[in-house]
């Protein structure tokens, strides 16, 4: 029995997102704050953990951390990691991106050309 690997999907909500603020642009700007503040409590949990851990264990995690020096892999997993934590923060503007790409069509082009042809 072979095992297939399937790309991840991407789940959006369909429709016009709600909107909050006046100014254009804000809704983008918070939605990515909160990515951002989601992001940084986990960091800090696992942060948390791993010094308690360590410290139960009589480790010194701060003089480790100033001397090691990481491999190829272990920096390739670092910008791995880093390019999913920024998919996650520009989702929104990628998939409004997208809907506006959607919203051109032939038919629009079209009218756009003869709307400036006609002054």
């Amino acid at each position: 029995m072979t095992t297939q690997t399937l790309p991840p999907m991407l789940r959006s909500a369909k429709g016009k997102r709600p909107s909050f603020y006046d100014t254009p642009g804000l809704d983008q700007m918070m939605s990515m704050i909160m990515v951002l503040a989601g992001e940084v409590s986990v960091l800090a949990d696992q942060i948390d953990l791993m010094q308690r851990v360590a410290g139960s264990k009589g480790l010194d995690l701060a003089e480790g951390m100033k001397t090691i020096e990481l491999s190829q892999e272990a920096l390739e997993e670092r910008e791995a990691r880093r390019q999913a934590m920024l998919d996650r923060l520009f989702y929104l503007m990628r998939k409004e991106a997208a809907e506006a790409e959607a919203e051109e069509t032939a038919e629009g082009y079209s009218r756009v050309i003869e709307e400036i042809a006609q002054g």
